[in-house]
């Protein structure tokens, strides 16, 4: 009984974190739209940040500790699901803004402001973003996590889930390059690609996999892998949005 009475709140400590609180705000506040003729998915910031389910989610991450985790899918879906959390904590506790790049400053980016605590430890987007994830030569991680802006991969309904990882990411990954506004944009007869800036910032995370065009042929419409494989293909990268994902009033 007493080695019982030892071993009892380290196993509490190492049970997975329970998203379900943020998978139902994500069905009650993320919606289809439509904003400077891009299609996406908004959120109602206005309404999450006054919603009592979304600061009890922000303290039960504060009083977990992260365990050994036993597979890369579980660490990656965790640490995805708290980026976006976080994501979205920042912009609701400086609402209403018109970017999330208004929060920071010129010497210290929104990036590098302390985003939220896991485990009684602060962590910044930036630190989750190029210190964790990145560590991880999971290149499909640019499309799931969303830094609240309208450029951005959509903030999807459903939390990340380490059983599904792989079948979301790919899902995530074929979703944005079919959005031309923001994904890829394809003039086949000038044999021309407008891909989103991403890919251009993270260039290097997909060298290890053949690089952008041969890593993302399988994830685009069929009649366009093809010509992905042309020498003469000639890509640019798109404007970067940065106006707050926010729904219209």
């Amino acid at each position: 009984m007493i080695l019982l009475a030892v071993l009892e709140p380290n196993f509490t400590m190492a049970k997975t974190f329970d998203f379900s609180d943020w998978d139902d705000l994500l069905k009650k506040y993320v919606d289809s739209n439509k904003i400077d003729g891009t299609r996406l998915n908004t959120v109602n910031y206005k309404k999450l940040q006054n919603d009592p389910v979304f600061p009890k989610l922000i303290d039960d991450l504060k009083s977990y500790s992260p365990p050994h985790f036993q597979t890369l899918k579980e660490k990656l879906a965790f640490w995805i699901n708290v980026y976006n959390v976080f994501a979205v904590k920042i912009v609701t506790e400086n609402y209403p803004l018109k970017s999330i790049k208004d929060i920071g400053g010129l010497f210290k980016p929104v990036w590098k402001h302390n985003a939220g605590v896991v485990g009684r430890r602060e962590y910044t987007l930036d630190e989750i973003e190029h210190k964790i994830l990145r560590k991880m030569g999971e290149p499909r991680i640019h499309v799931a996590i969303v830094c609240a802006s309208i450029s951005c991969p959509d903030l999807v309904t459903d939390v990340f889930r380490p059983e599904r990882l792989n079948e979301q990411l790919d899902t995530q990954m074929k979703n944005f390059l079919a959005n031309p506004e923001k994904g890829m944009r394809v003039d086949a007869d000038d044999k021309r690609l407008f891909l989103s800036s991403i890919f251009d910032w993270f260039n290097e995370d997909f060298e290890s996999h053949g690089g952008v065009l041969k890593f993302i042929q399988p994830h685009v419409d069929p009649k366009y892998r093809q010509m992905l494989e042309s020498s003469s293909l000639r890509v640019f990268y798109m404007e970067y949005n940065w106006k707050l994902n926010d729904s219209p009033l």
